[in-house]
């Protein structure tokens, strides 16, 4: 999965997790394609403190993720939501449960 949708599926499920400053940050990066120099100007930070709350915030989403598995659980939905055999479906959500 693409490193930059794969961060904003975690960051829509886990952002209630994170500081005001670490979803303002993560959210001008991924979001709004900025640049770390743009957001440090922005922010009148430096760069490399912009890089670590990046960084940061990819290792908390990622741990999230590695703890609560909602992505995981979700991708598995939607392949039930596509599959046509019903038992398979069945077999699958009792799995995901």
């Amino acid at each position: 999965m693409d490193r930059f949708l794969h961060y904003n599926n975690l960051f829509g499920i886990y952002k209630d997790l994170l500081t005001d400053k670490e979803k303002e940050m993560f959210s001008m990066y991924y979001q709004d394609d900025l640049s770390m120099s743009e957001i440090a100007d922005n922010e009148e930070v430096s760069r490399s403190r912009v890089g670590n709350v990046i960084k940061t915030v990819e290792e908390k989403l990622d741990n999230y993720e590695s703890i609560i598995h909602k992505q995981k659980m979700l991708d598995s939905i939607q392949k039930c939501i596509k599959m046509s055999d019903l038992e398979e479906i069945r077999a699958n959500l009792e799995r995901i449960i």
